[in-house]
């Protein structure tokens, strides 16, 4: 029987909850600098190719070496629209928006390919570095949308009480940057004054996802439940 979530209906214009860990739940991020080479991969798949920076790579033929430009990532702008991420230490959750029906598999693909090479280079081992192919659920009701942001951003609870230093978009969404392959707007949009009804306890997006009340949660019901909790992701 296929693994949950790893059977999937890609539709376009598609908005996607994406998660996965390290194989044997093993960690994939140990330093800062991992997170920093993961964050650029998805930097280099999602600006516009002309803002992106060329890299210079050193390359030895018959005993001479040469330094030239290195092929540059697949990219993805104007297919893949990145709502918020989250990275932990043994995983990774991802809320986005495909313009194609397929394009979400490329572009998974090619952003964990040059992860895994950078990972495995840099720890001398071979083999797998993700648990198999990444899941992924459609997001079809805009109460789940919204619930799937609070959940990734507070994904890190458990580890520190500090959600804006954590490896997330959330500092995007309360303004206290501007990554611009970030789009919380579509999130945001849903505080306007009594827009949705389940938000009638709080008006910033902020106190949305630190507010402690179970009434968030309940409002959601077992049919909107995260379909992740089997996984047991952090």
């Amino acid at each position: 029987m296929p693994q949950k979530n790893t059977v999937k209906i890609f539709i376009s214009d598609g908005i996607y909850h994406i998660y996965n860990r390290g194989v044997e739940k093993r960690t994939i991020f140990s330093h800062e600098t991992d997170y920093k080479v993961f964050l650029n991969c998805l930097k280099q798949a999602l600006l516009p190719p002309e803002k992106i920076q060329q890299e210079f790579k050193t390359f030895t033929l018959k005993g001479t070496t040469f330094k030239g430009i290195a092929k540059p990532p697949k990219n993805f702008f104007g297919q893949i629209e990145l709502f918020a991420y989250s990275l932990m230490p043994n995983h990774f959750h991802l809320l986005l928006k495909q313009r194609d029906s397929r394009v979400i598999d490329h572009f998974m693909r090619s952003v964990a390919t040059r992860y895994s090479m950078y990972f495995n280079k840099q720890n001398h081992r071979k083999g797998t570095l993700f648990e198999g192919i990444y899941k992924a659920v459609n997001v079809t009701e805009e109460p789940y949308l919204l619930h799937l942001s609070r959940y990734i951003h507070r994904n890190s609870l458990p580890l520190s009480k500090d959600l804006v230093n954590a490896y997330s978009s959330y500092g995007d969404y309360l303004g206290l940057r501007k990554t611009e392959w970030v789009k919380p707007e579509i999130v945001l949009s849903a505080f306007e004054p009594t827009k949705l009804p389940f938000l009638k306890h709080t008006n910033t997006y902020k106190s949305f996802v630190e507010y402690e009340n179970e009434e968030l949660d309940q409002y959601i019901g077992p049919t909107l439940a995260l379909e992740n909790e089997d996984d047991e992701l952090l």
